[in-house]
């Protein structure tokens, strides 16, 4: 799995100019999954990026979690993550998830998040969407299942 996750005072994903998730100060996590990727990866990688100290303390420290600063969450899955750019101009997503698979990954990922964070909006798996971000910072960090 991959995570591109963003810090944002504000987030939001629209599909054929209807908003269809929103959220304020938080974080925008992209989701992609591959093919070696597995449910029980899942938790860990929850945990992790809820746990994560990207806001800033009193101080303008890096120490506090999305939970510490009442953060919202919105998750947009993104398969194009996995593009694999290495030979030729044209991105090859061999190593995507399948739909189905990468699917029950997200819909599963955003579960477990929904029980750690109080508001966690999404996107439209498949859809095509337009997602808008203010990127407070920029702060944005990458966690990858291969690396982790």
């Amino acid at each position: 799995m991959r995570f591109v996750i963003q810090r944002v005072t504000s987030a939001d994903v629209s599909i054929d100019n209807k908003t269809v998730g929103s959220i304020g100060h938080g974080l925008l996590i992209l989701f992609g999954a591959c093919d070696t990727d597995t449910e029980e990866m899942l938790p860990k990688f929850a945990d992790k990026i809820v746990k994560l100290r990207i806001f800033s303390d009193a101080e303008g420290k890096t120490n506090l979690s999305i939970n510490d600063v009442g953060g919202e969450l919105l998750i947009v899955s993104q398969f194009t993550l996995y593009a694999d750019c290495r030979k030729g101009n044209r991105p090859s997503f061999v190593h995507a998830g399948s739909p189905d698979a990468a699917n029950l990954l997200y819909e599963k990922f955003v579960s477990l998040c929904r029980e750690r964070v109080p508001k966690v909006e999404t996107g439209v798996f498949g859809a095509d969407m337009k997602v808008r971000l203010e990127n407070d910072g920029p702060f944005t960090v990458v966690i990858d299942s291969a690396e982790f």
